[in-house]
């Protein structure tokens, strides 16, 4: 019998992207102090991706040491401008102010998924989008910012992909099960090798 499978995550996208690709899981909410840990990792200058990973540890360690067992999966994304990473913005003036730093620049999305089993990690991956922002107007920004407010402040950045926020890019490198927060593709393989699903 495979093991159980827990996503510890509270984020819908990524409940739906598994969902979508047929996987049996349970959801469980880490309850680990994002903000303290980020902030520690940052004080310490951490990189981004080593801040994206241990997040993404942090919270499948959590859930799975009182999950006897299970597969437990916790994933992070951060977003990396010029070696700085936003956070989710905490208002709007917040949201408007990240969008117009992003105008017209590059920056990259790193998706951290790991996997613990028993209080043990047995896999991990950082997966990497590099998106350019066009240049836009003012105006449709703040227009943008107001529509969307209640979808994309859950979002790093203050964008949704998914949703109108595409219309933000010029350019997009790298899968884009990363962009929404899960290298689908890795976890896949993986929990298909480990036996967790069938081959």
């Amino acid at each position: 019998m495979a093991d159980p499978i827990i996503l510890a995550s509270s984020s819908e996208i990524r409940a739906t992207l598994l969902r979508n690709a047929g996987v049996p899981f349970t959801t469980e909410k880490p309850r680990v102090d994002e903000e303290m840990i980020r902030a520690s990792l940052e004080a310490e200058k951490a990189s981004p991706r080593d801040i994206a990973d241990f997040l993404a540890e942090a919270k499948a360690r959590k859930v799975s040491l009182k999950a006897n067992g299970a597969l437990v999966i916790g994933c992070d994304q951060v977003l990396d401008f010029d070696g700085t990473v936003m956070s989710k913005p905490a208002d709007l003036s917040e949201c408007l102010a990240q969008l117009t730093a992003l105008r017209g620049k590059t920056h990259r999305l790193l998706s951290a998924a790991v996997i613990y089993k028993d209080g043990e990690p047995l896999w991990r991956h950082v997966g990497v989008v590099r998106l350019t922002m066009r240049e836009f107007s003012d105006d449709y920004l703040s227009d943008y910012v107001v529509r969307n407010w209640e979808s994309v402040r859950w979002s790093v950045g203050g964008y949704k992909l998914e949703e109108e926020g595409v219309r933000l890019m010029s350019r997009i490198e790298g899968d884009y099960f990363n962009v929404l927060g899960l290298p689908m593709i890795e976890l896949l393989n993986y929990l298909t090798v480990r036996g967790a699903l069938p081959a």
